[in-house]
């Protein structure tokens, strides 16, 4: 089973690296943009049963070692089989 867990600072939490990604995409006349925050993107391999098992075990590699729960929140998706293969080819490459 795959799953993806999506892992940003809580509200309220500086982000000095969105921050500068803001300042520079207004430097390049993206004016339209208020804020911008940077989050990290984990991709999991499970071996288990069921998909509620996946959820708790996510959960806990999430308190225990993916997010620091003072200052990040994360979420939790299961992606079945093959469905992560495609979605990530479905993003056309950059110039």
């Amino acid at each position: 089973m795959k799953a993806r867990v999506y892992v940003t600072y809580r509200t309220g939490i500086l982000d000095p690296q969105g921050n500068a990604v803001a300042r520079s995409l207004a430097a390049l006349g993206f004016d339209d943009v208020t804020d911008v925050r940077i989050g990290k993107l984990i991709e999991i391999d499970l071996c288990v049963e069921d998909r509620t098992s996946a959820v708790r075990r996510l959960d806990e590699m999430c308190r225990r070692l993916l997010a620091n729960p003072v200052i990040e929140e994360y979420r939790c998706e299961i992606v079945e089989g093959s469905a992560a293969a495609t979605a990530a080819q479905s993003v056309p490459p950059g110039p």
